[in-house]
């Protein structure tokens, strides 16, 4: 038998085996498939998978982090305190709320839309990072954009939360080269991509 012969029996026997485990395996999900209640199944992906971010108030008049909708990629962060600041000053708010942020992630806190449009208040940092290992109050620099005084109240919404995945220092290696791959971009800086 020629070696041409050799191979095409073999590929012959091959195309057989994967033929009978494709088989076997379409036969077994349909036994697995039967006994599933989907919604359950669903219902235990969503909670299983869904990042745990447990928080603790540490004031009396701390605002619970909650999402407004599901589809919001932030929660809102609440002043403890009465704030006044004049034009173009910026302070440091609290929030009256410490986290515990799981492994690999972080909480970046950003400027709310509606108070930069309607208030002229920002997150001066924006984002903000809370670092995974902070367990400290959460507390916000707010800039008053206008040149006139301000007052945040008490309660009143700030910024927002969100919690984002990042490489922390325990997963990078830094390491000196002498050579930095060349990409697209190149060293093309500020405005290259035009206004």
């Amino acid at each position: 038998m020629s070696k041409e012969e050799n191979f095409k029996d073999l590929e012959k026997e091959l195309d057989s085996l994967l033929k009978e485990l494709q088989n076997a395996f379409d036969n077994s999900g349909d036994d697995i498939i039967e006994g599933l209640d989907m919604d359950e199944l669903e219902k235990s992906v969503e909670t299983d998978h869904r990042v745990k971010l447990k928080y603790k108030k540490i004031h009396p008049d701390a605002v619970d982090p909650i999402y407004n909708y599901e589809t919001d990629s932030g929660f809102d962060l609440y002043s403890v305190e009465e704030i006044k600041m004049s034009g173009f000053e910026r302070k440091l708010v609290p929030t009256g709320l410490t986290f515990d942020i799981p492994d690999g992630t972080e909480i970046q806190v950003r400027t709310k839309s509606g108070l930069a449009i309607n208030q002229g208040l920002m997150v001066l940092n924006s984002p903000g990072t809370v670092d995974q290992g902070y367990t400290g109050e959460v507390k916000v620099i707010v800039m008053n954009m206008n040149n006139h005084p301000t007052t945040i109240k008490k309660g009143q919404k700030i910024a927002q939360g969100v919690v984002s995945p990042v490489y922390c220092g325990k997963w990078v290696n830094v390491i000196e080269t002498q050579e930095i791959n060349d990409k697209d971009r190149s060293s093309n800086g500020f405005g290259s991509t035009g206004i």
